[in-house]
């Protein structure tokens, strides 16, 4: 009898956290939180084209992803999030770029041949920019949504325009007509 209560104790204990992270969530719940997680993400003070902060909600539990250029921002994307109602855990995936006057100097300069070029200004509306670039040891990478696939191809052709540029990947996404 001793030993029975023993191995169901155990086995509460094993259980329970599963039971615990297996419940279930309303479709309406986690679409909440994903709005909330968006909206705490763009209206982070230090956000900006030079970041890409991506996430997945499942559950009440949130992965981050991207890159940022300021390590403050990696730890203020992921304290807003948990302040979310609902939102049990955070999976802080951000990877902070590393600080280099180069990449700093590529940055300015990407932005200049990216959002001053004449058919990509409509672009440069507002303060949250739809075309993220992203340098990491001279290695670009842009990230967002353009209109067309002729803004897309555009955008990488002044990206691989910039001297110092080693290379360029193109992850933009052509918004759904």
């Amino acid at each position: 009898m001793r030993y029975r209560l023993l191995i169901a104790a155990a086995l509460l204990v094993i259980i329970l956290p599963a039971l615990a992270q297996q419940r279930d969530v309303s479709p309406k719940a986690e679409a909440r939180i994903t709005k909330e997680v968006r909206h705490e993400i763009l209206m982070l003070p230090y956000f900006g084209v030079f970041d890409n902060i991506a996430y997945k909600v499942q559950g009440y539990n949130v992965t981050l992803y991207g890159q940022v250029s300021r390590p403050t921002l990696k730890s203020d994307a992921e304290k807003v999030v948990k302040g979310i109602e609902g939102v049990e855990n955070v999976d802080n995936q951000i990877e902070v770029l590393p600080t280099s006057p180069n990449d700093d100097r590529l940055r300015r300069q990407l932005f200049r041949a990216i959002y001053f070029y004449p058919s990509l200004q409509k672009y440069d509306m507002g303060t949250i920019k739809p075309i993220r670039i992203i340098v990491k040891n001279g290695h670009v990478s842009l990230e967002g949504v353009v209109d067309n696939q002729a803004d897309k191809n555009t955008a990488g052709i002044r990206a691989n325009g910039v001297s110092g540029v080693f290379s360029v990947k193109n992850n933009l996404v052509v918004a759904p007509s």
